[in-house]
């Protein structure tokens, strides 16, 4: 395992490292679907690949499994494009540049796209496995999870025969999902107004935050750089009279932002008492994040004067008031499932252009109605300061299912493979799931996947043992979908 040319199952990581190699973000997966779509050319499987770029493959049952029940393989095919601020990728253009770290798989500056690359390479492996038994096999790979599940939403699942759907869209081993949150994308739009000022021109960088999955890491209390940078703006209005140039940060709702850059004009009687107090505020931020977000950095630098366009007062109050003031994070635990996050929200993107400035939100939550207060608090402080409110994306939530023919096949197996019996859990994060149990009557499924790191994050990193291991799992999992009786 000294290369990514060894690794093992050579299979999976074959159409993985093609997987890597061709852009694939949200909103801009039309090569990756047509890939699929040739490899299922390739080996003569009917398929359909639809106007949105999702994509079914279906292969039929192996002889003496005409009868059995048929499974539904699904994942997606968009990534989150995150990188580090250094890194010169181009992601609609190039591909991700692979390392092998010990044990572990990574892209260098970038996000993997293990989320869901590896639901896709292994979806290929098993179709193009023809020394395994199996079921007829239904893979479905959906478009712009990561931004909605809108492919989901869309797609036709009228081919399907399967009941049973295993969705690979998880990242902890050992760990079976079986219900998750629903949720939304919220955009909080307000009018400004500019005016023409010639003052010293600072940059001031909120960075060195951790991020992460809105989901899966919004429990774990990390800084949202946005957020942050309103709290500095109020901080250093109690003090200062200051205009703003140009604010942004974040560049995915369901990603807690890492940076936030803001830039503003003062007159040159107020630079030193800026600078203490954003030598203050840095103080204060690495204290209270010494935990959490170790990295943490409050950074400044002088531009000199300049003339610039910066908001006028009513704008600057009306965009620093929302920013200040719009809720964030975990906003209610659950009562029945002790950790269990029940509604967040991720103030994921701020930016500010010569008309408007834009705040979205990802918001999740178990309680539809809970869900829906929160849109309401949005809307109403938005509507208030004369801006415009939108939700797109919503989704249902995923509920559990008490008697799972599935899930239990897969404990059993699980325990006789590994020795453990895994950890059945909910999850906060959105799934498909949830849709797919609307669009097909009595589904019973389950999501599961190897172990993942920090994703949607340029950090993120595959166990590559722990690949191994599922990709055995899996197969075995299938091959006996003859203990199912339908």
């Amino acid at each position: 395992m000294n290369t990514i040319e060894d690794l093992q199952p050579k299979e999976f990581y074959k159409y993985f490292k093609d997987i890597a190699a061709i852009p694939h973000g949200s909103k801009d997966t039309k090569g990756i679907s047509d890939y699929c779509a040739a490899f299922a050319i390739k080996h003569n499987l009917n398929y359909v690949q639809d106007e949105h770029n999702n994509i079914i493959i279906i292969k039929e049952a192996s002889e003496g499994y005409e009868n059995v029940p048929a499974v539904i393989i699904q994942g997606h095919l968009d990534m989150v494009c995150e990188k580090e601020s250094d890194c010169e990728i181009d992601f609609t253009k190039d591909g991700l540049r692979l390392e092998l770290n010990g044990k572990f798989l990574s892209a260098k500056g970038t996000t993997l796209g293990a989320d869901d690359g590896v639901a896709i390479a292994y979806s290929l492996a098993l179709l193009a496995d023809d020394t395994l038994n199996h079921p007829r096999m239904e893979i479905v790979l959906t478009t712009d999870e990561e931004i909605g599940l809108l492919g989901a939403a869309a797609i036709d699942v009228s081919m399907l025969q399967g009941k049973y759907m295993i969705n690979i869209d998880s990242d902890i081993e050992g760990m079976f999902l079986t219900s998750c949150a629903g949720g939304m994308t919220a955009k909080c739009s307000i009018p400004v107004n500019y005016t023409d000022e010639t003052m010293m021109k600072y940059t001031i960088k909120i960075t060195g935050l951790q991020g992460g999955h809105s989901g899966s890491e919004i429990d774990k209390y990390r800084g949202n750089s946005n957020k942050l940078m309103g709290r500095l703006m109020y901080f250093l209005s109690k003090e200062l009279n200051y205009g703003i140039v140009s604010l942004n940060g974040g560049s995915k709702d369901n990603a807690i932002p890492r940076e936030t850059i803001a830039e503003i004009l003062l007159e040159e009687t107020d630079c030193s008492q800026l600078e203490e107090l954003i030598h203050s505020f840095d103080k204060i931020v690495k204290n209270e994040y010494m935990t959490n977000d170790t990295g943490i950095a409050v950074l400044l630098e002088k531009n000199g004067i300049q003339k610039e366009k910066m908001l006028t007062p009513k704008s600057k109050e009306c965009v620093q008031f929302l920013l200040m003031n719009t809720p964030n994070g975990v906003q209610n635990m659950s009562s029945d499932i002790k950790g269990l996050v029940q509604t967040s929200l991720n103030l994921g993107i701020l930016m500010l252009d010569q008309e408007k400035c834009e705040m979205t939100f990802s918001i999740r939550s178990a309680q539809n109605s809970e869900k829906q207060a929160i849109s309401d608090q949005l809307c109403y402080m938005t509507e208030f300061l004369g801006g415009e409110y939108q939700v797109s994306g919503e989704y249902p939530s995923w509920p559990y299912k008490k008697d799972s023919k599935l899930r239990e096949l897969m404990v059993h197996i699980y325990e006789k493979q590994f020795g453990i019996i895994p950890k059945i859990e909910a999850i906060h994060a959105g799934l498909e799931c949830g849709l797919f149990c609307e669009k097909i009557k009595n589904l019973d499924t389950i999501s599961i996947g190897p172990e993942v790191f920090d994703i949607h994050t340029p950090k993120e990193r595959m166990n590559v043992e722990s690949v191994a291991r599922y990709w055995q799992f899996i197969r075995s999992v299938i091959s006996s979908f003859k203990e199912i009786e339908d």
